[in-house]
């Protein structure tokens, strides 16, 4: 009996050290080229734990097996071992897999003006890693279970029925499969990216997160918007920055009509040198509306993106308030009373007050009498006070006894 404990435990030595020693020599390479590339420092750093928990229960599984192969417990251990294994491969995997996506994250830049394809390109690889991360554990997780022969039984019932199984489980999830295809849809068709800045809801805010089932937005004072990814795909929605983050914006005005707007327009030239805000693009000044007793003036700017565009469409406001308080007061908006001469000089007499006239189109002069007469075949008047004069009986003279 101790010689057969003896004969586990140099066996187990044996395969442990083995597996040691390569693990040894795996990592003295890796931090060679570690020195030289960045990438080999990332993948060092993701995989070195995944990697030596392998490394020792592969050594630790090979020991035991030259060892116990022909005891009536080793089947026992043949399980624990292979879901181990499974386990950790599944824990390795996720590691690579997490690594890749770090790479072709730090390849796309987002904090640069011109961003689009970098956007794409890491909205992107955020669902393809989630997609892949949950592919390996739904993988992991079946091959853990069929280890136990009574799953394989079981699998063979559900294979059988799956065309039922998969009819029940499409009705029960279906606003679950309707959201995570809606997420791959709107990945891959680049309707939306991360770091968009849309308009949703009636809210302004920029995409921090899409998901297989939902999207946040971050809004502009600080909260979080989540939405169905079938939002985005059933719902209109504006996006500022589907081509570009450049955008141009509007500073109006409601003025008194003796503003200058040539004045307005070389002063609003020396406002825009004055701020970094503005990327020289456009400034446009006009005079879109004179009606209602104001002028209005559209002031047009532009700028790289919408929260540099806010800014300076509130700094140009501002400065033109200011300068127009300053150098033209009499262009502030105002409303103008126009009183009455009775009112203004009490003691002026009174003029007649003139009486509404009943001239119309067919009534108040000859003329219209006979258009009317026209329209509706009615006797003129004359002619009628005549008719009835020769019809109506002259009156009798008073007797005289």
């Amino acid at each position: 009996m101790l010689e057969d404990g003896l004969q586990v435990l140099i066996a187990v030595g044996i395969s442990v050290g083995g597996a040691l020693v390569a693990l040894i020599v795996v990592e003295a390479l890796m931090r060679l080229i570690a020195r030289r590339s960045e990438w080999a420092r990332g993948l060092k750093a993701q995989v070195r734990r995944p990697f030596r928990v392998l490394a020792i229960v592969l050594g630790l599984w090979i020991g035991l097996r030259a060892a116990l192969i022909g005891a009536d417990w080793w089947h026992g251990f043949t399980r624990i071992f292979t879901i181990a294994a499974v386990v950790i491969v599944a824990w390795l995997l996720i590691a690579l897999v997490q690594f890749f996506s770090d790479i072709a994250l730090g390849y796309s830049k987002i904090d640069v003006p011109d961003n689009g394809l970098a956007r794409r390109l890491r909205t992107q690889t955020l669902i393809v890693k989630r997609l892949a991360i949950a592919l390996i554990v739904v993988i992991a997780v079946g091959g853990i279970l069929f280890t136990f022969d009574e799953v394989r039984a079981v699998g063979a019932s559900v294979l059988a029925s799956a065309g039922i199984a998969s009819i029940v489980a499409g009705l029960a999830a279906q606003s679950v499969l309707g959201n995570m295809f809606a997420g791959v849809q709107l990945v891959f068709s680049d309707a939306l990216r991360v770091d968009d800045v849309i308009v949703a809801r009636g809210e302004w805010g920029r995409v921090g997160e899409i998901t297989l089932s939902y999207v946040v937005l971050d809004l502009w004072d600080d909260r979080r918007l989540v939405l169905p990814c079938t939002y985005f795909t059933t719902t209109p929605y504006e996006n500022w920055t589907r081509q570009g983050s450049e955008l141009l914006g509007s500073v109006e005005f409601d003025l008194d009509w003796r503003v200058s707007p040539q004045k307005m327009r070389e002063h609003l030239e020396t406002v825009l040198t004055q701020t970094p805000l503005y990327d020289g693009r456009a400034n446009v000044l006009q005079v879109t509306e004179a009606t209602g007793g104001y002028v209005r003036v559209r002031i047009l700017v532009t700028a790289k993106d919408a929260p540099t565009l806010y800014d300076l469409r509130c700094f140009v406001r501002e400065a033109m308030v200011l300068w127009i308080q300053s150098v033209l007061p009499d262009a502030a908006p105002a409303q103008r009373i126009l009183l009455s001469e009775q009112k203004a000089n009490p003691t002026r007499r009174s003029l007649k007050p003139e009486v509404a006239g009943e001239t119309g189109l067919f009534h108040g002069s000859p003329e219209a009498e006979e258009r009317a007469s026209a329209f509706t075949q009615a006797i003129p008047r004359d002619q009628l006070e005549q008719e009835i004069g020769e019809i109506s009986p002259a009156p009798e003279e008073p007797r005289r006894d």
